[in-house]
């Protein structure tokens, strides 16, 4: 299963309302809809792996943790990214990819 969570930002957000725009004029099926969101999640999900190799340091306090349907949050308090920025507080949502369900292993 690809996760969902990218549906929720800038890019998936303007997709999903372009293809409510679609069904409304009657261009496109709700089923074509769900088919056309399952592929986007998947290449999303799937690019991000495989082109992105950035990587951080930060150093915060951890606030609260939970494991919940294979997704780990992190919320963490007066956070510093190295070489980045200072923040108040930060959120992190890490999701396993499937392959591997121990507690080590994260996307």
């Amino acid at each position: 299963m690809a996760h969902q969570l990218y549906r929720n930002t800038t890019l998936g957000n303007s997709f999903q309302e372009s293809l409510d725009e679609l069904i409304q004029s009657q261009q496109i099926t709700p089923q074509l809809a769900l088919q056309v969101l399952l592929r986007f999640d998947k290449a999303i999900y799937s690019v991000l792996v495989q082109k992105v190799r950035n990587r951080i340091r930060l150093k915060g306090s951890l606030n609260t943790y939970r494991f919940c349907d294979n997704v780990w949050t992190f919320v963490l308090n007066d956070v510093e990214f190295r070489e980045v920025t200072e923040l108040d507080k930060v959120n992190i949502v890490a999701c396993c990819d499937g392959k591997n369900t121990g507690s080590n292993t994260t996307e």
